[in-house]
């Protein structure tokens, strides 16, 4: 992508995807980007992954907004959102916090999106929330995390490889590369630079906090939690959250399973307009 393509980028991430703040009773904020019909109280709410924000939404986000509300959160950690006051917090710490933005927000009903890591925080607010919050849940080449006892040994090595890579690169060399894992082979230039543009606004923090959620959680403790209809879709070139992984969690949350042609695991980038034909799809048939 070059310079000025992506100078028009960021100007159109702003003017149709604005960013406001959300104010949290305990002091801390939430940055938020909105777009559609801002007094709705049903949205589209978007989590995004452990390397990404909530910017990455921009091209889903656009087109549904003509037919209803949606809203994308840069994690606490990320961007200008305040960390979380745990040094290790854990799913439940994050979808606390995202049910906090959401009342202020006045959101009463909602699809959840949760991208990877995002699909940790989705997960753990759709299987605790009592108030039927989220009508469907939407899991995108889901991280399983690390927290089941079985995968103890993997977790600490996960821990020490994250964290060593972010003390010896920053997040500028892990942002320089980070579309090599990210996207398809056929990824054109315009999308592997909007995935780094994204990457290299993280907050050292909020990663270092993200990680643990990565490998302090478990995604299967929401087997048999989910009283919503859940989807699963994962890119058919996903090289981090491969697709027999996908669909095994899909199996195991009694998920509805489907492959998003010619894309990686960055798929709302890659492939944000077949991601927005299902959402859509799901808006017509939501309760």
């Amino acid at each position: 992508m070059k310079q000025d393509t992506l100078s028009l980028k960021v100007q159109q991430l702003e003017s149709a995807f604005p960013e406001r703040l959300v104010q949290l009773p305990d002091g801390s904020q939430v940055a938020w980007r909105e777009a559609g019909d801002t007094d709705a109280e049903f949205a589209v709410v978007l989590l995004h992954g452990i390397s990404s924000g909530s910017a990455s939404w921009l091209d889903v986000a656009r087109p549904l907004s003509d037919k209803v509300r949606v809203l994308a959160w840069d994690a606490p950690g990320y961007g200008i959102s305040t960390p979380l006051a745990q040094p290790a917090p854990l799913d439940a710490d994050y979808a606390r916090s995202l049910a906090r933005s959401l009342s202020v927000l006045g959101v009463r009903r909602c699809i959840l999106v949760g991208h990877s890591l995002g699909a940790l925080m989705a997960a753990k607010l759709a299987c605790t929330d009592a108030s039927g919050l989220v009508a469907q849940l939407v899991l995108i080449s889901p991280a399983g995390g690390y927290g089941a006892s079985a995968k103890a040994e993997q977790q600490a090595k996960v821990r020490q490889g994250r964290l060593a890579s972010l003390a010896e690169k920053g997040v500028a060399g892990l942002a320089a590369v980070i579309d090599q894992r990210l996207v398809s082979a056929a990824a054109p230039e315009a999308v592997r630079e909007w995935v780094r543009w994204n990457t290299a606004r993280m907050q050292s923090p909020g990663y270092a906090q993200a990680v643990e959620l990565l490998c302090g959680s478990d995604l299967g403790q929401a087997t048999g939690r989910l009283p919503m209809p859940v989807q699963v879709w994962v890119g058919e070139h996903d090289v981090v959250t491969p697709p027999a992984a996908c669909k095994a969690w899909a199996e195991l949350l009694d998920a509805h399973y489907g492959t998003l042609a010619a894309a990686g695991h960055a798929s709302p980038v890659e492939q944000p307009g077949e991601i927005v034909q299902r959402l859509a799809f799901l808006l017509d048939h939501s309760a």
